[in-house]
């Protein structure tokens, strides 16, 4: 009897040995996502609803978030570990900051394109660039189009635009309504919020950055220094694991958008199914992303972009190209390989 209560207390005390080396081996990441959870919150919602981050021994929190600038600064807080942002909020971040000491880099480019274009009423005759010289265009202050416009600007040779700054919610239903000519924001974002003011698709002019000279990327997946430095091994599986999840979320957009629902119930589900699609087909399956590869960045586009934003957004010291971006710790070029099949 003793011996037999022995044994068994040997195996207990194993088991729970066991749990915990293997609890031990579990990295958890705190994740902030640059915007709420909308349609292309699906790629981080579903690789953690499937395990794939588990799988990777990693514990990921998904959070949402309220702009990318926010997000930057909460990874080089260390609030967070991991984060989705806008690679020229992320270059800014840099030059204004050259002494900040966990300046956040980024590791993987998800949107190679930025989201960012121009949105008219067809009614306004505003077709093209030409047409918005002396117009009333309408964005809030921190949004991403309306800081990267005078790149925009120089490239079109666009000249005499007054702004008019607002609440994210208002500035849709400004343009609608007439108090403004056009507004700045990412497509898949004002394009789907001007139809649920209304607004057919047919009757809005887009301009976007990406077929008008400003070969901007877009967003990117940021990590700490702390991470990379500590945990290398982490920022690796981490990266496998979202390509893994991406290359599920574009080969079925309709079944990840419950993914996004389960942490949101009260999404439009079929309105965030076409805000999801419209990411991918405008800004993560573009042609420029099948060019230079999935996660991947060109130097030369790197170097004119972090010259291009130092410019536009006049950095207290220019950017340096190097310093914000290390892709060293990017999937194989098989576990890269996401784009669905055409």
């Amino acid at each position: 009897m003793i011996k037999r209560a022995f044994i068994q207390t040997t195996a207990a005390l194993a088991l729970v040995a066991a749990f915990g080396v293997a609890k031990a081996q579990t990295t958890p990441i705190k994740f902030q996502l640059d915007w709420r959870f909308e349609g292309p919150a699906a790629l981080f919602l579903t690789p953690t609803a499937k395990g794939y981050f588990k799988d990777a021994k990693l514990d990921v929190t998904v959070d949402a978030g309220n702009g990318s600038g926010a997000a930057v600064t909460r990874v080089a807080s260390g609030t967070y570990d991991m984060g989705f942002a806008d690679l020229a909020a992320l270059m800014e971040f840099h030059a204004n900051n050259p002494d900040a000491p966990n300046k956040p880099v980024a590791v993987m480019v998800v949107y190679n394109n930025t989201p960012a274009s121009v949105m008219a009423l067809k009614k306004s005759g505003i077709k093209t660039s030409a047409d918005l010289n002396g117009k009333k265009l309408g964005a809030p202050v921190f949004d991403a189009g309306r800081r990267a416009f005078p790149i925009f600007a120089k490239a079109n040779n666009v000249t005499g635009v007054q702004w008019t700054a607002m609440d994210p919610p208002l500035r849709e239903t400004m343009l609608a309504r007439g108090d403004v000519d056009a507004i700045t924001g990412f497509t898949f974002t004002s394009l789907l919020n001007l139809e649920a003011r209304g607004v057919k698709a047919e009757d809005v002019v887009v301009i976007p950055y990406a077929d008008n000279g400003v070969k901007l990327y877009g967003n990117v997946i940021i990590a700490s220094p702390k991470l990379i430095k500590e945990n290398p091994a982490a920022v690796k599986a981490f990266l496998q694991a979202f390509a893994k999840g991406a290359k599920d979320v574009m080969a079925n957009p309709a079944a990840a958008i419950n993914d996004v629902k389960a942490r949101d119930g009260i999404i439009n589900v079929p309105l965030e199914t076409r805000r999801l699609q419209l990411a991918i087909d405008t800004v993560i399956n573009s042609p420029d992303a099948r060019a230079e590869g999935f996660g991947q960045l060109k130097g030369p586009r790197l170097s004119l972009m972090a010259s291009q934003v130092s410019d536009a957004f006049a950095t207290k010291s220019r950017v340096n190209p190097d310093a914000v971006w290390n892709g060293s710790f990017l999937p194989t070029a098989a576990e890269l390989n996401v784009f669905p099949k055409k």
